[in-house]
């Protein structure tokens, strides 16, 4: 981009190795002298690790929303996380935060004062009440430090929680949804998480952000949840990827289905091929759903 700062330069050269990274894309990085205990007590959390990324959930469990009636679980639209991957001794930082609108700018102002960037704020559904959006953060450095800071700035400008989950023996209760059939439909697999089933479905080509290829994990994937509201029923939300040319016959073909489009905005900066991110809403027949989302992937370059 013609008069691209120096600085602006680094700043997404480092978004794209926290990608990269946290893709577990990136040889040579190591863990062995990061203290993980000591970043989890400083988050208040214990990590969920996959190779060397250590990934903190931080859903608005505190947060009672509800959008056309439906309660919204934290699984379908109120997940926060942040996750940190080591390099060179330190460590990267990348995180979704979900924030009320009064909590943006001192959560904003807090990360900004202890180093951390700020890379979008969006929202994905509309008229829930209260209203929520997400605040993106990254950052290099410390990762004791940069855990403190998150949990600093989270803890004096907003109310997320960082009690610990309960956990328990029992296997999760069963969805009332025909799920064997919106596995079908999809022509994917869904999992259960939270009571919601999701589903996370690639796009034919892998999506890049500095020449490294961005995960599923990370954001590269669309991704679909459905949310049980009684009688085969389910409220569902996500987001696509669709590149400029998709975006207008992905969004016809998901009201023709009667979903409605809540969002489109994009979430990364030099990303190949250039993306954008739709968010939709419905609360219908699953199977029903499920078809409408299936001909609106039909409309990408969705693998499955």
């Amino acid at each position: 981009m013609p008069g691209r700062s120096i600085a602006q330069t680094a700043a997404n050269t480092a978004l794209a190795a926290v990608i990269s990274m946290l893709a577990g894309a990136l040889p040579g990085a190591s863990a062995q002298s990061i203290d993980w205990k000591k970043v989890d007590a400083a988050l208040g959390k214990t990590a969920t690790v996959s190779g060397d990324v250590h990934r903190y959930g931080l859903p608005r469990s505190d947060l009672q929303v509800t959008l056309d009636g439906v309660a919204i679980k934290p699984a379908l639209a109120l997940g926060g996380w942040v996750a940190f991957a080591p390099m060179h001794a330190q460590a990267m930082v990348m995180g979704d935060l979900v924030l009320l609108e009064s909590e943006i700018t001192p959560v904003m102002t807090r990360l900004l004062d202890s180093g951390l960037d700020i890379t979008a704020i969006h929202n994905h559904i509309l008229r829930a009440s209260p209203a929520t959006f997400y605040m993106h953060v990254a950052g290099h450095g410390d990762p004791e430090k940069m855990a403190s800071a998150i949990h600093a700035a989270l803890s004096a400008a907003s109310k997320t929680p960082f009690d610990q989950a309960t956990t328990t023996a029992n296997a999760p209760a069963a969805l009332d949804l025909d799920t064997a059939k919106m596995d079908e439909i999809m022509h994917a697999k869904g999992t259960v998480n939270g009571g919601v089933y999701q589903f996370g479905i690639p796009r034919r080509d892998p999506v890049t952000e500095g020449g490294m290829t961005v995960a599923g994990a990370m954001g590269g994937a669309n991704a679909i949840g459905f949310q049980p509201t009684g009688n085969g029923k389910a409220a569902i939300t996500g987001d696509f990827l669709a590149t400029g040319d998709e975006v207008n016959p992905l969004i016809r073909t998901l009201r023709a289905g009667g979903i409605e489009v809540t969002a489109i905005h994009s979430h990364m900066l030099d990303e190949q091929p250039r993306l954008f991110f739709i968010h939709f809403w419905a609360n219908d027949d699953a199977l029903k759903l499920a078809r409408g989302l299936r001909a609106a992937l039909d409309k990408t370059a969705a693998r499955n």
